[in-house]
């Protein structure tokens, strides 16, 4: 999937993704959207962890065969970024 996505592109895996794929590839429905709000308040997460999370969320989704970002993807990359925060303090 991450090859036909950035097929022409320069970047060649979710995790290059840029602002403006991250815009164009990582959309997310009203509930999702807000449960990734919630997370970030209450974890206290960067500007640049939002970003992290929706690339790793992308990639999930990629390997779940779903076109769109789904509120189970957003929740799984959370626990990675939780556990990663937990482990690597």
């Amino acid at each position: 999937r991450q090859r036909q996505r950035f097929a022409g592109e320069r970047i060649s895996t979710n995790a290059r993704m840029t602002n403006r794929h991250i815009q164009k590839h990582c959309q997310l429905d009203a509930e999702t959207e807000a449960l990734l709000e919630q997370a970030m308040a209450q974890h206290a997460f960067s500007a640049r962890s939002y970003t992290r999370i929706l690339k790793v969320a992308r990639t999930i989704a990629d390997l779940a065969g779903d076109e769109r970002i789904r509120l189970e993807h957003v929740t799984e990359a959370i626990q990675y970024r939780s556990t990663e925060r937990h482990y690597w303090r």
